[in-house]
């Protein structure tokens, strides 16, 4: 029996519970394949549609706002159909949405196909987290580091092949169509050894739309400092190498890539840091370390200590989403509502930070504006304690031992 969830069909042995766990961690890399595959063609979408900078924003930005839009419907149709049966749908609608963006004859069914786009892709984001939150529940210690790792595995390995595909001048409906039919087939494959939780028959299913539950809201603002410091160091770093410090453009593009893989490396091992120290050290620790990396971006007058700057944010706010996602779960009686909750606040963070940055370089200048990204670090190391995990009755003494751990 699954204390919020259900009763639990096929998780029993501790070596299905482990087969569970590297099927679900297949299918974060998966989701982030998709990610990493669709921004590469970015520049084809511009050219092909023949659309400027500023639609192209304004367009880009739709897959956050669908996604905020149909996040809460996840944990609804996990209810009705069981975790498995909907994650294997909703992932392979989510990669299957990679094609559309492309199709598009014009923009407005490109808005339209951006829009159902971010709704797939939020809806399989919080059935995978809560998902992989009642695995790390049966496993009885941290994994949900590693599970985002792999999401930013996926998402690199994507943006490769995309690239690739870009440089041999592929048409993008071809590179995206195949890019889904390969996704399609791998989700459904590994969807079959994931864990499948399904609710008793006297649960109440969770309302279509609702408004955060109050748990989700500290732990929320808390994923709001790491993903802003993470959207604007992704989108703006290699701007601040070449606009303040003067680099060339490769060192500057270098910067982006060596933060990308920071985080993905960090987040791969970063469930050690959390079975030793507690997610709520750990994030202590993280916020620490990203504070020094702020500071470091804007008192560095030169490449080498902004680039260490950017490396130690990167270390710093790696595994805080991961971290608030498994305390959103682990919060109430009605997980995925609190995912979603905290997805929706994480979506919304990557959506403005890229725009406020702007901003206020605008009106003043960028080293102003990383001050500001500094300041939400030093926001993780009060707020770290948010997430740290209720201590409850486990089913056995390791539950139990990696409970009163965390």
């Amino acid at each position: 029996m699954d204390g919020s969830t259900g009763r639990v069909e096929h998780g029993g042995p501790p070596a299905v519970v482990r087969r569970a766990r590297v099927a679900t961690a297949t299918v974060f890399a998966v989701h982030g394949a998709v990610t990493g595959s669709f921004a590469t063609r970015v520049p084809w979408f511009q050219d092909h549609l023949g659309i400027g900078a500023g639609r192209l924003g304004l367009a880009l930005a739709l897959p956050a706002v669908g996604a905020s839009l149909a996040m809460p419907l996840a944990g609804r149709i996990s209810h009705r159909y069981g975790s498995r049966a909907a994650l294997r749908a909703l992932l392979a609608l989510w990669c299957a949405s990679l094609v559309l963006p492309a199709v598009a004859p014009g923009m407005i069914t490109f808005c339209a196909a951006l829009a159902v786009y971010g709704a797939t892709s939020g809806m399989a984001d919080v059935a995978m987290n809560a998902l992989g939150v009642r695995t790390e529940e049966r496993l009885g210690r941290s994994i949900m580091s590693g599970l985002h790792g792999m999401w930013s595995a996926g998402a690199l390995t994507g943006s490769v092949a995309g690239t690739v595909a870009a440089h041999a001048n592929t048409d993008a409906r071809v590179h995206l169509g195949l890019a889904a039919g390969v996704l399609v087939l791998l989700g459904a494959v590994v969807c079959h050894w994931v864990l499948d939780l399904r609710a008793e028959p006297e649960e109440h299913p969770p309302p279509r739309f609702s408004a955060p539950p109050r748990s989700a809201l500290a732990i929320g603002a808390v994923g709001f400092c790491a993903v802003f410091a993470e959207g604007a160091s992704l989108d703006w770093s290699a701007v601040y190498l070449r606009d303040v410090v003067g680099s060339g453009a490769g060192v500057a593009a270098g910067c982006t890539t060596a933060f990308a893989c920071t985080m993905a490396a960090a987040r791969l091992a970063g469930d050690a840091a959390v079975r030793r120290f507690g997610p709520v050290r750990t994030v202590r620790a993280g916020g620490a370390l990203a504070t020094a990396g702020g500071v470091l971006v804007v008192a560095g007058g030169s490449a080498v200590p902004v680039i260490a700057g950017f490396g130690l944010l990167g270390l710093g706010i790696a595994v805080v989403v991961p971290l608030a996602f498994a305390a959103a779960g682990r919060s109430g009686p009605e997980p995925s509502r609190a995912i979603a909750g905290v997805a929706t606040i994480t979506y919304t963070s990557g959506l403005v930070a890229p725009a406020v940055i702007g901003q206020i370089a605008n009106a003043s200048s960028l080293t102003v504006s990383f001050a500001l990204v500094t300041a939400g670090a030093a926001g993780l190391v009060a707020g770290a304690g948010v997430l740290r995990a209720p201590v409850r009755a486990a089913t056995s003494g390791r539950a139990a031992a990696a409970v009163e751990r965390r």
